[in-house]
Parts: C-alpha cells; sequence; structure tokens
C-alpha cells in the first residue's frame, strides 16, 4: 500500500470515531474541515518514509504515529489561523475554519484535534506498548514547551528573538518528530533521528519566508505578507532573498550528509532532493531579487 492510501484510510478511521456517537454536529462537521482535503501532508510522509527506510516491522503503529503527528499540524494551523494570531480568512485554498465555523467552534476545534492526536496513539498501544509511550513522550515535547510548536509561536511575544531557535521550534518541531516518531514506530532509537529532522524543518522554514515574501495570496493558497504584517522574525529580511536561498540549498546538503546509516538510506536521501526542488521558490519577484511586500 502507498504512503497516500495508508494516511486516507487512517485518516478516515480516525475521523470516523471521533464524529461518532453523540458528538455535536457542527462541531464533528469543523473537524473534517480543518483536516481534509490534506495539504501536502510532508510530516506524515516523512514519519513513514523513515519507518519503511527502518523496516516498518509495526505499520499500523507508524500508521498512528503518522496520523497523530498531522492531527497536531492541523490543530496548529487552527489556531495559527485565529484573530488573536495571524487573523487569516484563508487556509488551503478555502476559508479558514474560524471564518466557516465561528471562532469559538475553531478554538475548539483545534483542541479536540491536539486530545484526539494523543488519544490515537494511546490506542495504538495495545501493538506495543513501549514504543507507543516512546510516541507520545516524542510528541508531546514538540508539541508544547519548552521546545515545541507552542514554544515557537510564543517566541513571537518576545521583544528579542533568537531566529533559530525560532524557527527550530515554531517549524522545526513536528519535523524533528516525524523523523524520530517513523524511527521508534520502527524500533530504532530516536536520537540519530532529531538532526535530520532539524535540518528539514529549519529549511521549511526559510522556504516559507521566501514564499511569504515573494508570492501572492492566490499562489499560497493563504494571505502573503504575514511576516511583515504581524512584524516576525524571518529569513528574508535578515539575509536577503538571495542570502536566504543560499541558506536554504546549504540547510538542505546537511539534511542529506545527516541522514542515519539504515537500509532505506538511499532512498531518504532521494526523498530529501525532491523536496529540495518542490521548496526552492520560483516567482517574478527574483527578477529584482526584491520581496513583494
Amino acid at each position: 500500500m502507498s504512503i497516500a492510501a495508508r494516511l486516507d484510510a487512517t485518516t478516515a478511521a480516525v475521523l470516523a470515531r471521533a464524529q461518532g456517537g453523540d458528538a455535536p454536529g457542527k462541531l464533528a462537521s469543523a473537524l473534517q474541515y480543518a483536516v481534509t482535503p490534506g495539504g501536502a501532508r510532508i510530516r506524515p510522509t516523512i514519519l513513514l518514509s523513515v519507518a519503511m527506510a527502518c523496516g516498518d516491522d509495526r505499520p499500523d503503529l507508524a500508521n498512528a504515529a503518522a496520523i497523530a503527528l498531522e492531527l497536531i499540524h492541523c490543530a496548529s494551523l487552527v489556531h495559527d489561523d485565529l484573530p488573536c494570531f495571524d487573523d487569516a480568512d484563508f487556509r488551503r485554498g478555502k476559508p479558514t475554519v474560524h471564518k466557516a465555523y465561528s471562532q469559538p467552534l475553531a478554538v475548539l476545534t483545534g483542541d479536540s484535534l491536539i486530545v484526539l492526536a494523543f488519544d490515537v496513539l494511546a490506542e495504538a498501544a495495545g501493538q506495543d506498548a513501549r514504543r507507543a509511550l516512546e510516541l507520545i513522550r516524542v510528541l508531546s515535547r514538540r508539541t508544547g514547551m519548552p521546545d515545541g510548536i507552542c514554544a515557537g509561536q510564543g517566541w513571537e511575544s518576545e521583544g528579542q528573538v533568537n531566529l533559530s531557535a525560532y524557527h527550530r521550534a515554531k517549524t522545526g518541531a513536528l519535523f524533528i518528530a516525524a523523523t524520530q516518531m517513523g524511527a521508534i514506530a520502527a524500533g530504532q532509537d530516536a536520537a540519530p533521528w532529531e538532526e535530520l529532522g532539524a535540518r528539514i524543518g529549519e529549511a521549511f522554514q526559510v522556504a516559507d519566508d521566501l514564499r511569504d515574501a515573494l508570492y501572492d495570496a492566490e499562489t499560497l493558497g493563504k494571505p502573503a505578507g504575514q511576516d511583515v504584517m504581524h512584524h516576525r522574525p524571518n529569513a528574508v529580511s535578515e539575509l536577503g532573498v538571495q542570502g536566504a536561498i543560499r541558506r536554504l540549498k546549504d540547510i538542505l546538503g546537511g539534511a542529506i550528509s545527516s541522514i542515519p546509516a539504515c537500509p532505506g538510506e538511499a532512498m531518504l536521501a532521494d526523498m530529501v532532493r525532491r523536496y529540495a526542488e518542490r521548496m526552492t521558490p520560483v516567482a517574478p519577484a527574483f527578477a529584482t531579487g526584491e520581496p513583494r511586500i
């Protein structure tokens, strides 16, 4: 079964369970709306790719880990889009959850997705309790404080921002979770996989900074120019467009060299190279080297 098919089947099963019984209809609908159709699903794809590279001897556990990670990511998007943060009207080319369902339901949707993620891992403990507990530990650490996406959002309220720490928490955290959880699900030690996740996460943040500065809302499927509007630290303002592009390429080169030895090492290197091609922004604004803001 392909990675996409595994993610589709597991997502459908998890959402069906969450929407069952006497669940309130609007909130149940909002959960579906926030998760489907999925975006690129890069994080769970990386997780399953690492699990497969390490042997994938517990595929159902790996599937649960992948969906739990994606649920956390979707929850973060719902919360990020709220008026108290980015105040975004569109996400993935459609109205954000708070626009489609109301702010109270958006808050509850994000909260419910976070809880659901850990419920998915707890249920999967029957397959391998030790591995499931490790998965819960990694995902909780990369979601909350001091190393998770909550910490990343918190940096935006600080007067002085460490850009590296900010990127590592806001974007890198869930990529670190992806590589480490993929290894854990396949029975491998998580520690050697942290650097790969951190490098991929930093690369995605730099690429996102470039897209935010160079692309319009129609191209992105979400509001553009958010870093400038919200006075957020970003790679383009610190390094310039060409400097950020060079930084992106350097990070991706380091990511490939950091892949731990495993049966699927070559496959993972090829995956990173493919993502590198997709991530490097190409836009008319490069002609002048100046971002559109």
